[in-house]
């Protein structure tokens, strides 16, 4: 997704973000605002995981793909 387009869906996006990533807290999504760079950076200090698998994540929670994730408590 361009940063144009996930920028545009940022509020409905952010529901799923921190469902999915409950340690994202609302000041980290007020930071991000729908820049996906930052987002990515977040996940990695949040998670401790490579920047290639927050990417991943990412791509897959835009393709609709939200199943629980364990690692992620949720």
């Amino acid at each position: 997704m361009d940063s144009n387009r996930l920028e545009g869906k940022w509020k409905q996006l952010r529901g799923s973000l921190r469902e999915r990533w409950g340690k994202l807290t609302d000041d980290d999504l007020d930071q991000i605002q729908g820049k996906e760079e930052v987002l990515i950076g977040k996940l990695q200090e949040r998670y401790g995981i490579a920047r290639d698998r927050a990417r991943e994540e990412f791509e897959e929670l835009l393709r609709g793909s939200s199943a629980p994730d364990e690692r992620h408590g949720t």
